[in-house]
């Protein structure tokens, strides 16, 4: 069923798409749209991903942004052109501008990671940390460009950024694949819009889905006319916008089909699901596609649908924790606690009955001085990597016939 449409002409048409693919052909890279034939069997449907995480900057956003870009004229380049971004459109636009000579300054909040001020650093551009939220950022990236009489690139409220980021479209929908829907990210909502006008040209049966955070919900509520409270943050930080696009919202009114939401947990599901499975590395936004389909199985049960993996850029300190906790989750790392006697060789017997069992101790931790069992027992945590949650309870059965008091 499709939402609520505005009356008036779409500010970005299906002619601004194919304008976008000519001016930026050669520049971004025309991703692989490859059907996972392992992910299809978890979900109950025909998956095909969109890999925008191969772009050059990991993410769609360089397409949007070299759209924009192109189309100054160079004295207007020369003056340099500001952003306001925590991330992916930061990259995008300081590598386009810096291929073009445009000096760029990109404004990130003051609690941006290190990792990405480096890495945004590195492709050229003069980085200003600011704010605290995201709209106290924007302000000042607006009022530096206007103090410069330098030039904006939004993030998503933009023609030219849309009409770029409906080259995804296009590809997806020139590709051979059968498609009943495709499944698109949602921040600002720039790609959404982009996607969907390509889609209701080129593919008008297909049904085009938005997707969010629940801890950023504002699209989600304002085409369906209801109310999510507003989150400080979200492991899909690329989509954790909060602030609605006076050009894009009346696109996704007249285009987009669908709105479904995503919790922290099921994107953390699904960024493991492609690092395991594709072998391919997501970050929160890029994975809510996924997330979405599996979260939300019934509605997509044996149709062909489309996801687009948004982006890569994804800090490594967070991949590594969410992958413990993947393998904690599905039961390939167990932490157990055990109740040792404190005497020679009862810490051996215990790893010997482990390594019997073909589990792998990753930790262990041996409490002696702080301990409260008395002197002569001891609690020993120890984390182990099994197969499975059975393998798990052969394990704990083992030590218990043993004679140790092991929990988890």
């Amino acid at each position: 069923m499709a939402l609520a449409d505005d009356s008036g002409r779409d500010a970005v048409g299906f002619d601004d798409v194919v304008a976008a693919e000519r001016r930026i052909a050669g520049q971004v890279e025309q991703t692989p749209f490859l059907h996972s034939r392992t992910l299809s069997e978890i979900a109950g449907a025909q998956l095909y991903l969109k890999f925008e995480n191969l772009q050059f900057t990991a993410s769609f956003k360089e397409r949007g942004a070299l759209n924009r870009l192109a189309q100054l004229a160079p004295e207007v380049l020369s003056r340099g052109v500001l952003a306001a971004s925590a991330g992916n459109h930061a990259q995008g636009v300081a590598w386009h501008a810096g291929r073009l000579g445009a000096p760029a300054t990109i404004v990130m909040p003051s609690g941006t990671a290190p990792v990405k001020v480096a890495r945004t650093r590195a492709l050229g551009a003069t980085i200003v940390l600011h704010g605290e939220r995201f709209d106290e950022t924007y302000a000042h990236a607006a009022a530096i460009a206007a103090d410069r009489g330098s030039t904006m690139i939004d993030p998503f409220d933009d023609e030219a950024v849309i009409a770029g980021q409906g080259t995804v479209g296009l590809e997806m929908a020139r590709s051979a694949h059968e498609l009943d829907d495709v499944v698109v990210p949602i921040g600002g909502g720039g790609l959404a819009a982009g996607v969907s006008i390509a889609m209701r040209r080129l593919r008008p049966s297909v049904r085009v889905v938005g997707v969010q955070s629940e801890r950023f919900a504002l699209v989600h509520d304002a085409l369906r006319g209801v109310h999510h409270p507003v989150g400080s943050s979200t492991i899909a930080d690329g989509i954790a916008v909060n602030r609605l696009g006076a050009v894009t919202l009346p696109l996704l009114r007249r285009h987009l089909d669908d709105v479904l939401l995503v919790d922290d947990a099921q994107i953390e599901q699904a960024i493991l699901l492609l690092l395991e499975i594709e072998k391919t590395v997501v970050e929160g936004a890029g994975a809510a596609g996924l997330a979405a389909v599996l979260a939300h199985a019934r509605r997509f049960r044996r149709r062909h649908v489309g996801l687009v993996l948004t982006g890569g850029n994804i800090d490594p300190l967070l991949l590594a924790a969410i992958i413990e906790r993947g393998l904690a989750h599905s039961g390939r790392l167990a932490r157990l606690v055990v109740d040792v006697r404190d005497a020679p060789g009862a810490l051996a017997r215990l790893t010997a009955l482990l390594a019997d069992e073909r589990a792998n101790v990753e930790q262990i931790h041996h409490e002696r001085a702080f301990g409260t069992k008395g002197a002569q027992r001891v609690d020993v945590e120890i984390v182990v990597q099994t197969e499975s949650p059975a393998h798990v309870e052969r394990v704990l059965r083992r030590l218990r016939d043993a004679g140790f008091d092991v929990r988890r």
